[in-house]
């Protein structure tokens, strides 16, 4: 059986929502998407404004094990849709794609807008129907799709259902975890909501607050545990933000959780031992500043410099003991950002509320995509693959669902 004549919602317009409805359109089935914000794939349109990054070359063990905790049940979903099928899925809609020198795959163009364009176009060829400032609101007694729209409350009764409503980080892009109400009704188990890939909060004094925020820590190392990521971070007037800080945010955020607070270890200068760091220190610092100084002969920016006062007591003058606090900076982190400044979401449908076809075990028929699982993991490409990924994953479901019945 094929499913050409059959009729599928997809319910919110992001990339794997948009994903699973590009697949089920090339099987022929009819494919409405909903998306409750008047225009489709704003988050993807945010993420793209410092470089789109569709994804990473890295090989595939270690790709996998961004996943963390869920890796084995991401590892089909990149079987299905790889980062080497994603890139030609990029190429193909006339995206031109270079890998950076850190391994990560980006457009040429750098911007999520001409990719966007060009999917909704291909979608439209498709004969996909979007339909916006539709908001999906659970279902009526009788099992029908509620939507609340500018016309009223509109009930649909597809062959089958695609739930792409992401997580609930940045919630004025249309993501705010209003789904998670109704699935739970339903009986789906979900876990509860928490930011990823967010920024930490550590009480800097005010001199870090005026001077220092908004400024780089390039070249650093961050270690948490036994886990260290070596990287770049901001200083902002909260605490800490940036690609070290938000590959680390899920020991943080489950430390803070535990304990209240988590120790978070800055090593300034990871390129250089402690004894040849102190060596470089050893001749004083004469009439020079204590900042020129530590720029001079230490190598560290003028923010760098500023963070090694925020530890209590005098700084410390000999080159040994300097060099130890520029090697290993203990800075408490006192909380983290909230959902509405995360960049993702960690938490969501269990994934064994659901098959490895990703369709609701309590829900016959309704498919589950994107960051609505219960998946996390880092910037760096890892986040956009995985929800493509288990967007073709959901359609593969919905087509084998439909023929076997």
């Amino acid at each position: 059986m094929t499913i050409a004549a059959k009729t599928i919602h997809i319910v919110g317009a992001g990339p794997a929502g948009l994903m699973a409805a590009e697949r089920l359109a090339q099987a022929g089935a009819q494919v409405t998407v909903h998306e409750r914000m008047p225009s489709p794939g704003r988050k993807l349109l945010m993420a793209g404004r410092g470089g789109l990054n569709l994804t990473h070359s890295e090989d595939q063990a270690a790709f996998e094990g961004r996943y963390g905790g869920a890796a084995a049940a991401v590892s089909p979903w990149l079987d299905a849709f790889s980062p080497d099928e994603l890139t030609a899925w990029a190429e193909g809609l006339g995206q031109a794609t270079f890998t950076g020198s850190s391994g990560r795959v980006f457009p040429r163009a750098m911007k999520a807008s001409p990719l966007l364009r060009a999917w909704l176009a291909r979608l439209d060829g498709l004969g996909v129907q979007l339909r916006t400032r539709s908001r999906w609101t659970g279902w009526s007694a009788d099992g029908a799709l509620r939507f609340d729209t500018p016309d009223g409350e509109r009930l649909e009764r597809p062959d089958a259902v695609v739930l792409a409503l992401g997580g609930a980080s940045w919630p004025k892009l249309g993501a705010d975890g209003a789904w998670v109400e109704p699935l739970a009704a339903a009986g789906v188990a979900v876990v509860p909501l928490r930011p990823s890939n967010m920024g930490v909060n550590i009480d800097w004094s005010e001199v870090v607050r005026a001077r220092v925020a908004g400024q780089p820590l390039k070249g650093v190392a961050l270690t948490v545990g036994d886990r260290t990521v070596r990287g770049e971070a901001v200083v902002t007037t909260y605490g800490l933000e940036g690609g070290a800080v938000y590959t680390l945010s899920a020991a943080l955020r489950e430390a803070v959780a535990a304990e209240g607070s988590a120790l978070l270890t800055v090593d300034l200068r990871p390129d250089l031992s402690v004894e040849a760091l102190a060596a470089r220190l050893q001749a004083g610092r004469g009439k020079d500043s204590m900042a020129s100084w530590l720029r001079k002969a230490g190598g560290l920016s003028a923010p760098a410099a500023a963070l090694l006062r925020e530890v209590p007591g005098e700084m410390p003058t000999g080159p040994d003991k300097l060099a130890r606090r520029i090697k290993a900076l203990r800075l408490t982190v006192t909380g983290v950002q909230g959902l509405a400044r995360a960049i993702s979401t960690a938490g969501g449908v269990r994934l064994d509320a659901t098959g490895p076809d990703l369709m609701l075990t309590a829900r016959p028929g309704v498919f589950v995509a994107g960051e609505m699982l219960d998946w996390e993991a880092p910037t760096g490409g890892y986040l956009l693959q995985a929800s493509l990924a288990s967007g073709v994953v959901a359609a593969m479901g919905v087509e084998a669902w439909l023929a076997a019945g």
